[in-house]
């Protein structure tokens, strides 16, 4: 929900950039929006304030060409809410209406098409059109100024029908015309050949390096490679397979992709910025918990800690079960020759494969699966709820659906729920009080678990991975 006036107004004064993505700053007399941190200083009698930029577009403002407001982080009130709202939100941003329109994020979501648009204006001040349309106006600006696609292919990749809306929207959101916007591009911005590289913003402080070495310590051979910093992946993206490469910027990440089509790129985007958790409020979170006494030396050491989440649910899922009772080493040994085995080749003649879908494991006879026969069972179970559609590991997903789901699984158990929870739908708010490393770093901090911390609330996933890298470092979780 959008602040009140005064509120938004110091925030706006402060120039605070942690503020940015949060609600977004309209000047009646120049007809532009802003950030929060934008220079500008307009007279508090001439803004308003909107909690989106669909919303100031909506009302018809352009965004300011000094602090391109539409690249702010996201507003991290959607990591923390599993209402409608967020969901819907969150499955906008993986590119759900350019694919199926109203109608299949409504029934994606599980509501009408009336309520949904009702829920969003009144939460965001913009229906799911008005919001993807700001989404696709934000894909063409970064495919204008960082490569050279030509100009009508740019129209088409960012998700927008037909050449003539795309022109009528650069026009209205960025007050310029699409060859405008492309003039903008530095030589030699465009980077490699087949490449988009991209510098995706963060709110200070982050523990980059360190997130980092966690998802590379859980590289998965044939999927995903780690090495000097740099954490390149193979994920399915919804029109064919891509590539991404993550590593530290300069105040931001740099994400260099490679896709089949361009048209993926706001799915792969946003899939990326849940794997980071890079829409977070780390000074919020980092807040409440250090008012522990006991977790504050933690927090002071590792400020802005993450909550990675996932690009593939499924494929975290299977990762999870695998992993249960054997170390992390074993667990990639194991996934290794499931992705070798069962996994497609994502481009010809090049090492990289997908991760298998749920169908092809849900059709794997589970005694030729090199786990044992238990789990071997509940692998296949779980494939074949995620192929049939009972089961989502998504970003729409309902947080507490997923769990009751999850457990009645035959070998998945509350741990596994929980773990799944937290990262495939990104649910800040979860302890893992009965984890053995857990428990261990919390035995040594004197933290009684047994109440489950409600002062934490509703940071506990930060929680737990302060309390992971209490015994284990920068590699702070033995879990794949």
């Amino acid at each position: 929900m959008l602040p009140d006036f005064e509120t938004c107004f110091r925030a706006m004064q402060s120039k605070d950039p942690r503020f940015d993505g949060w609600f977004f700053i309209a000047v009646r007399t120049t007809g532009i929006y802003c950030r929060p941190s934008c220079p500008a200083t307009p007279r508090q009698r001439n803004v308003e304030f909107h909690p989106s930029a669909a919303a100031a577009q909506r009302a018809g403002f352009r965004a300011c060409k000094r602090c391109r407001p539409d690249a702010s982080p996201g507003s991290p009130e959607w990591n923390l809410r599993g209402d409608l709202a967020g969901r819907a939100l969150r499955l906008i941003a993986d590119g759900v209406i350019d694919r199926e329109g109203v109608p299949g994020l409504a029934s994606r979501l599980g509501y009408s098409e009336r309520q949904l648009n009702r829920t969003l204006i009144a939460e965001v001040g913009a229906g799911p059109l008005a919001l993807a349309r700001s989404q696709r106006a934000q894909t063409a600006r970064v495919l204008l100024e960082t490569t050279s696609v030509p100009i009508t292919d740019v129209a088409f990749a960012a998700g927008f029908a037909s050449v003539r809306q795309f022109n009528d929207t650069v026009r209205d959101v960025f007050a310029t015309t699409p060859t405008g916007l492309r003039a903008r591009r530095r030589p030699g911005e465009a980077g490699e050949p087949g490449w988009i590289t991209l510098r995706l913003p963060y709110r200070e402080p982050m523990q980059l390096p360190g997130l980092l070495d966690f998802l590379g310590a859980h590289a998965v051979a044939g999927v995903e490679t780690y090495a000097d910093g740099v954490l390149t992946r193979a994920l399915r993206a919804p029109s064919g397979p891509a590539l991404v490469r993550l590593s530290a910027g300069d105040g931001a990440v740099r994400c260099s992709v490679r896709l089949t089509d361009n048209r993926d790129l706001a799915a792969v985007v946003a899939r990326v910025r849940r794997l980071l958790d890079l829409d977070a409020d780390p000074v919020a979170a980092d807040d409440v918990l250090a008012r522990d006494p006991r977790l504050a030396p933690l927090v002071r050491k590792r400020p802005g800690l993450r909550s990675p989440g996932t690009v593939d649910g499924f494929e975290t899922a299977v990762a999870t079960v695998v992993g249960q009772q054997v170390s992390l080493a074993g667990a990639r040994t194991v996934l290794g020759r499931i992705v070798a085995a069962h996994g497609d080749v994502a481009f010809p003649d090049e090492p990289w494969r997908l991760f298998p879908t749920p169908a092809t494991l849900a059709e794997v006879d589970p005694a030729v699966l090199p786990v044992p026969r238990s789990r071997g069972r509940c692998l296949q179970a779980l494939a074949a709820s995620v192929a049939a559609g009972e089961l989502d590991l998504d970003a729409g997903a309902d947080r507490d659906d997923i769990r009751a789901r999850l457990l009645a699984l035959p070998g998945v158990g509350p741990w596994t729920a929980d773990y799944l929870r937290m990262r495939t739908v990104a649910d800040p708010d979860v302890l893992l009080a009965t984890d053995l490393v857990v428990r261990r770093a919390a035995d040594e901090l004197d933290i009684d678990l047994t109440d489950g911390l409600p002062s934490w609330a509703p940071w506990r996933s930060y929680a737990t991975h302060h309390l992971w890298a209490h015994l284990y470092g920068d590699l702070w979780s033995v879990t794949p």
